[in-house]
């Protein structure tokens, strides 16, 4: 029988879920390169289309805009984050779960982790001069608390104060967003001095200072 808690291991997606995913990485990719390379202001949905090699209907099944069409590459840390939170066994220390798994979320162990970090940040730099594309930004991180705020329950334990959980998600999810916005606007590598995950552990610690939940040792 499984100790996990309920809910945290995600469903197994179909096989169509899986192309459905699959194609949507594919065009927010190409989205991302022309983003790069052109800007947004630069960039037509036809342009994303064609570079991703999918007809201008099949992007417009998936994405609203242009700027929307980046949402899976931008989401794709947070879903990798609460996966390996969810993983945590019931009674596990809080405060340290989110800090591992922020930080191996954030880790570049490889040149894919490494390539989708500098895509976030060519993504967060282009977003200052694009109000749309900071509103896909703000988006994708409110969905992130809101899962997130599942998954903190239900390691939190059912006597938790739901209050204490909501405002756990929310600092764990502005930690990694603040990190990954100071890191963007500078020069600071993938890995090692002023990387995003030690920045964002960091920002998690400034945060939840005064959080019972996050500080039980403190006291009511």
């Amino acid at each position: 029988m499984s100790t996990k808690p309920e809910g945290a291991t995600p469903p197994t997606r179909t096989l169509t879920e899986r192309r459905k995913a699959a194609t949507q990485l594919d065009i927010a990719r190409a989205a991302a390169e022309l983003f790069t390379e052109r800007g947004p202001d630069g960039t037509t949905a036809e342009d994303i289309a064609q570079r991703a090699g999918v007809a201008l209907r099949t992007f417009y099944r998936y994405f609203r805009s242009k700027q929307d069409a980046v949402a899976p590459l931008l989401a794709g840390g947070a879903d990798r984050w609460r996966e390996i939170l969810a993983t945590t066994e019931p009674g596990a220390a809080l405060p340290e779960a989110l800090e591992r798994s922020i930080a191996a979320s954030l880790n570049a162990r490889d040149e894919e982790a490494a390539e989708g970090l500098r895509w976030t940040r060519g993504l967060l730099r282009a977003a200052i001069e694009d109000p749309a594309l900071r509103a896909v930004w703000y988006r994708v991180n409110q969905e992130s608390e809101e899962r997130l705020r599942e998954v903190v329950a239900g390691l939190a334990g059912p006597d938790a104060d739901p209050l204490e959980v909501r405002l756990a998600a929310a600092a764990a999810t502005d930690a990694i967003r603040i990190a990954l916005e100071s890191w963007a606007e500078s020069d600071a590598p993938v890995t090692g001095e002023g990387s995003p995950a030690g920045l964002a552990v960091r920002c998690l610690r400034e945060l939840m200072g005064g959080m019972r939940l996050l500080n039980p040792g403190d006291g009511a």
